[in-house]
């Protein structure tokens, strides 16, 4: 049964022309999840952040790129792959210098699920 607030089905456009697009922005309009398409031109990159009490998927749509996770070896990117980064991790993507490097963004609090 839905009560008032409860996060609702819909449908988002990421088709937008801006090179940041919010999807989904966390309460109320979910539990908790966020989402985004980022478009970032030959050489641009988003800039370190941290993932905090998050975990992220980036699901790569075109383009080529490199994503760095702190403490680990850079990850070259492409369209058709999706990388994920656990919490609490500083990170970074970067356009390789492909014309346009396209990704959705996934952010979810942390859970983690109780042993059987």
């Amino acid at each position: 049964m839905s009560q008032a607030g409860d996060p609702k089905p819909r449908v988002m456009d990421w088709t937008g022309g801006k090179a940041y697009l919010p999807l989904l922005e966390g309460p109320p309009a979910t539990c908790g999840m966020r989402s985004g398409r980022v478009e970032l031109k030959a050489g641009e990159e988003i800039g370190e952040h941290s993932t905090g009490d998050h975990e992220e998927v980036l699901v790569m749509i075109e383009g080529e790129g490199e994503v760095r996770v702190e403490g680990h070896p850079p990850l070259a990117v492409r369209g058709g792959q999706a990388v994920y980064i656990p919490p609490q991790s500083r990170h970074n993507v970067r356009n390789a210098g492909a014309p346009l490097l396209r990704y959705i963004y996934i952010v979810a609090p942390t859970r983690r699920a109780e042993a059987p």
